[in-house]
């Protein structure tokens, strides 16, 4: 089996913001539950003789860990390509200073609109927008490279070429125009996040154009929301093929929304090695793959470009992980997209908060 690409590392689920979009699990762990340093310190030197070459810092707000730049400064060192996920409202020129001697590689900011009010109001953070506008230029100043990244919904679909725009005046060098995907609380707030199809394609010529005008020199990421696709993505490249992801308490994962899935026993770091983990584990071998696939996959000719799809979205969307992902036009489920679609409305959103709620 190959070496994972990419290692990412989930160190908190706690965070300062409370975006109703947010793909974290509905269960968030609390500080107790999470992987204290010395573990967190062996798994990154575990994933370096692995093979992964890059490492995602995230969460959450990993910068709520107090020993962040202690966790980047061993990635660095181990020889790993560093990347810090972050909401930028905690980024203050102490922690920048702290990252940037940690060795930090790139950071990639969230921003939740373009309007301050409206920013707020998603983040659930007054003054928020503000300290990320301060935070975008701490980063440029440092000379470290900067992603920005855009999670785009009905609420803020009309704006994408002004977040564009804004990307590009901040000093970006990589802007991400990114339409919700729908697992954890983006899930639970799906009827009132998905865009209109207009907006949809508003947005897509809003990018198409800015990657003209830009030529390459800023590169514009574009996520588009899987239920308006006839086909799937590939998701994570393929089930336990490219990258793992460990959560705050330890769980490894093929991606971060496994935890939905039942009928799974995910190893845990606490008790595993990674090596044993992805080689041997029977979580990342049941979708690994073709063998599994069901049909229309199993002979369709994209079964090695879109690996049938996203597990997660199939077992939310049918109950049955091993179904082929509903989202593509072929499957025998695809009705409960134009399903989902046709039930769209505005209902009040449910923001990300530490306690479950109670319906889903």
């Amino acid at each position: 089996m190959n070496p994972p690409v990419a290692l990412i590392a989930e160190v908190t689920h706690r965070c300062p913001l409370s975006c109703a979009y947010c793909s974290n699990p509905l269960d968030l762990k609390r500080a107790a539950a999470e992987l204290g340093t010395a573990t967190w310190l062996r798994v990154i030197d575990e994933a370096a003789a692995l093979g992964v070459l890059h490492i995602h810092f995230t969460g959450g707000e990993p910068l709520a860990r107090r020993d962040i730049s202690t966790l980047i400064e061993a990635a660095a060192k181990a020889g790993l390509y560093t990347n810090l996920i972050t909401s930028g409202v905690q980024l203050s020129d102490k922690v920048m200073g702290e990252l940037t001697q940690a060795g930090i590689d790139h950071i990639q900011l969230s921003l939740q609109d373009v309007e301050a009010e409206a920013a707020d109001a998603s983040g659930g953070y007054t003054g928020g927008h503000a300290r990320k506008l301060t935070a975008a230029a701490r980063i440029v100043g440092a000379g470290v490279p900067l992603t920005l990244n855009f999670v785009v919904h009905r609420g803020n679909a009309d704006r994408v070429a002004t977040m564009i725009d804004l990307g590009e005046t901040l000093g970006a060098s990589r802007i991400e125009i990114a339409h919700a995907q729908y697992y954890g609380w983006a899930l639970l707030n799906r009827a009132g996040l998905m865009p209109s199809r207009e907006q949809l394609e508003s947005a897509t010529r809003a990018v198409e154009a800015a990657r003209e005008r830009f030529g390459g020199q800023i590169v514009v990421d574009y996520v588009a929301p899987d239920y308006f696709a006839a086909r799937p993505k590939a998701c994570m490249g393929g089930w336990g093929r490219q990258a793992l992801n460990v959560s705050p308490d330890g769980k490894v994962l093929p991606c971060h929304a496994a935890l939905t899935l039942t009928g799974f026993d995910f190893p845990s770091v606490r008790d595993h090695s990674l090596s044993d983990i992805w080689n041997r584990s029977d979580a990342f071998a049941r979708y690994r793959g073709t063998g599994w696939a069901p049909e229309p996959c199993r002979s369709c000719a994209r079964l090695e470009i879109d690996w049938g799809g996203c597990r997660c979205q199939a077992f939310a969307l049918t109950g049955d992980a091993a179904a082929t992902d509903p989202v593509c036009a072929l499957s025998p489920d695809h009705g409960v997209i134009e399903q989902a679609l046709a039930a769209l409305d505005r209902p009040a959103l449910i923001p990300r908060k530490i306690a479950t709620p109670q319906t889903v």
